[in-house]
Protein backbone atom coordinates (compact mmCIF):
# COMPACT_ATOMS: atom_id res chain seq x y z
CA UNK A 1 0.00 0.00 0.00
CA UNK A 2 1.27 3.47 -0.90
CA UNK A 3 1.99 5.69 2.08
CA UNK A 4 1.64 9.41 1.78
CA UNK A 5 4.74 11.42 2.56
CA UNK A 6 4.36 15.10 3.27
CA UNK A 7 6.82 16.90 0.99
CA UNK A 8 6.40 19.98 3.18
CA UNK A 9 7.45 18.31 6.40
CA UNK A 10 10.19 20.02 8.40
CA UNK A 11 12.87 17.50 7.43
CA UNK A 12 12.13 17.63 3.71
CA UNK A 13 11.95 21.42 3.66
CA UNK A 14 15.14 21.83 5.68
CA UNK A 15 17.07 19.38 3.51
CA UNK A 16 15.80 20.90 0.28
CA UNK A 17 16.49 24.44 1.45
CA UNK A 18 20.05 23.45 2.41
CA UNK A 19 20.51 21.87 -1.05
CA UNK A 20 19.25 25.03 -2.76
CA UNK A 21 21.46 27.28 -0.61
CA UNK A 22 24.49 25.11 -1.36
CA UNK A 23 23.84 25.02 -5.11
CA UNK A 24 23.43 28.81 -5.25
CA UNK A 25 26.53 29.31 -3.11
CA UNK A 26 28.53 27.00 -5.39
CA UNK A 27 27.40 28.97 -8.43
CA UNK A 28 28.18 32.34 -6.85
CA UNK A 29 31.64 31.26 -5.70
CA UNK A 30 32.38 29.91 -9.17
CA UNK A 31 31.35 33.21 -10.77
CA UNK A 32 33.00 35.43 -8.14
CA UNK A 33 36.58 35.40 -9.36
CA UNK A 34 37.80 34.47 -5.87
CA UNK A 35 39.96 31.71 -7.29
CA UNK A 36 38.51 29.27 -4.77
CA UNK A 37 36.34 26.24 -5.18
CA UNK A 38 33.06 26.29 -3.29
CA UNK A 39 34.48 23.59 -1.01
CA UNK A 40 37.47 25.79 -0.20
CA UNK A 41 35.17 28.74 0.51
CA UNK A 42 33.05 26.59 2.85
CA UNK A 43 36.24 25.35 4.51
CA UNK A 44 37.37 28.92 5.21
CA UNK A 45 33.97 29.71 6.73
CA UNK A 46 34.06 26.64 8.96
CA UNK A 47 37.59 27.42 10.11
CA UNK A 48 36.46 30.95 10.97
CA UNK A 49 33.51 29.48 12.87
CA UNK A 50 35.82 27.31 14.98
CA UNK A 51 39.25 28.93 14.85
CA UNK A 52 42.04 26.57 15.91
CA UNK A 53 39.86 23.44 15.76
CA UNK A 54 41.30 20.07 14.82
CA UNK A 55 41.30 19.21 11.15
CA UNK A 56 39.25 16.05 11.86
CA UNK A 57 36.49 18.09 13.52
CA UNK A 58 36.32 20.48 10.57
CA UNK A 59 36.08 17.52 8.18
CA UNK A 60 33.17 16.14 10.19
CA UNK A 61 31.35 19.49 10.18
CA UNK A 62 31.82 19.80 6.43
CA UNK A 63 30.71 16.19 5.98
CA UNK A 64 33.80 15.35 3.92
CA UNK A 65 36.48 12.70 4.26
CA UNK A 66 39.64 13.69 6.11
CA UNK A 67 41.76 13.30 2.95
CA UNK A 68 39.39 15.53 0.97
CA UNK A 69 39.69 18.25 3.59
CA UNK A 70 43.45 17.77 3.77
CA UNK A 71 43.75 18.50 0.04
CA UNK A 72 41.60 21.64 0.38
CA UNK A 73 43.66 22.84 3.33
CA UNK A 74 46.86 22.16 1.36
CA UNK A 75 45.60 24.51 -1.36
CA UNK A 76 44.45 27.15 1.13
CA UNK A 77 47.75 26.92 2.97
CA UNK A 78 49.69 27.31 -0.30
CA UNK A 79 47.77 30.57 -0.88
CA UNK A 80 48.66 31.75 2.62
CA UNK A 81 45.05 31.75 3.83
CA UNK A 82 45.35 29.13 6.59
CA UNK A 83 48.03 27.58 8.74
CA UNK A 84 48.33 24.23 10.45
CA UNK A 85 49.70 23.81 13.96
CA UNK A 86 50.32 20.68 15.95
CA UNK A 87 47.66 20.07 18.55
CA UNK A 88 49.38 20.40 21.95
CA UNK A 89 47.15 17.62 23.31
CA UNK A 90 47.96 15.20 20.45
CA UNK A 91 51.07 15.71 18.33
CA UNK A 92 49.57 13.62 15.50
CA UNK A 93 46.61 15.98 15.13
CA UNK A 94 46.66 19.34 13.35
CA UNK A 95 44.73 22.43 14.36
CA UNK A 96 43.76 24.88 11.62
CA UNK A 97 43.69 28.67 11.85
CA UNK A 98 43.12 31.51 9.43
CA UNK A 99 45.92 33.89 8.58
CA UNK A 100 45.45 37.65 8.27
CA UNK A 101 45.50 37.16 4.47
CA UNK A 102 42.23 35.25 4.76
CA UNK A 103 40.30 38.25 6.08
CA UNK A 104 39.47 39.86 2.73
CA UNK A 105 38.62 36.53 1.09
CA UNK A 106 36.40 35.56 4.02
CA UNK A 107 34.62 38.93 3.85
CA UNK A 108 33.82 38.25 0.18
CA UNK A 109 32.64 34.70 0.96
CA UNK A 110 30.45 36.07 3.77
CA UNK A 111 29.01 38.68 1.40
CA UNK A 112 28.08 35.93 -1.08
CA UNK A 113 26.31 34.00 1.69
CA UNK A 114 24.55 37.21 2.74
CA UNK A 115 23.25 37.70 -0.80
CA UNK A 116 21.75 34.21 -0.71
CA UNK A 117 20.09 34.87 2.64
CA UNK A 118 18.69 38.13 1.28
CA UNK A 119 17.20 36.27 -1.69
CA UNK A 120 15.77 33.53 0.54
CA UNK A 121 14.23 36.02 2.96
CA UNK A 122 12.60 38.15 0.26
CA UNK A 123 8.97 38.74 1.20
CA UNK A 124 9.51 37.54 4.77
CA UNK A 125 9.33 40.11 7.55
CA UNK A 126 12.47 40.71 9.61
CA UNK A 127 10.78 39.50 12.79
CA UNK A 128 9.60 36.30 11.08
CA UNK A 129 13.08 35.68 9.62
CA UNK A 130 14.66 36.22 13.05
CA UNK A 131 12.10 33.89 14.64
CA UNK A 132 12.79 31.22 12.02
CA UNK A 133 16.51 31.54 12.70
CA UNK A 134 15.92 31.18 16.42
CA UNK A 135 13.79 28.06 15.89
CA UNK A 136 16.56 26.54 13.76
CA UNK A 137 19.17 27.39 16.42
CA UNK A 138 17.09 25.64 19.07
CA UNK A 139 16.49 22.61 16.84
CA UNK A 140 20.25 22.50 16.22
CA UNK A 141 20.95 22.54 19.97
CA UNK A 142 18.38 19.81 20.52
CA UNK A 143 19.96 17.59 17.88
CA UNK A 144 23.45 18.21 19.29
CA UNK A 145 22.15 16.99 22.66
CA UNK A 146 20.65 13.90 21.00
CA UNK A 147 24.00 13.24 19.35
CA UNK A 148 25.90 13.66 22.63
CA UNK A 149 23.54 11.26 24.42
CA UNK A 150 23.91 8.70 21.64
CA UNK A 151 27.72 8.99 21.78
CA UNK A 152 27.65 8.56 25.56
CA UNK A 153 25.48 5.46 25.19
CA UNK A 154 27.85 4.06 22.54
CA UNK A 155 30.86 4.73 24.79
CA UNK A 156 29.17 3.01 27.73
CA UNK A 157 28.41 -0.11 25.68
Amino acid sequence: MHRAIDPHSFGFLLTDLARLFRADFDRRVSESGLGLTAGEARTLAHIARAEGERQSVIAERLNVEAMTLSAMIDRLEARGLVKRKRDPADRRAKCISLTPLADETLMRVTALAGEISAEASRGIGKADWAAASEVLRQAHLNMMEVRARAAATDDAA
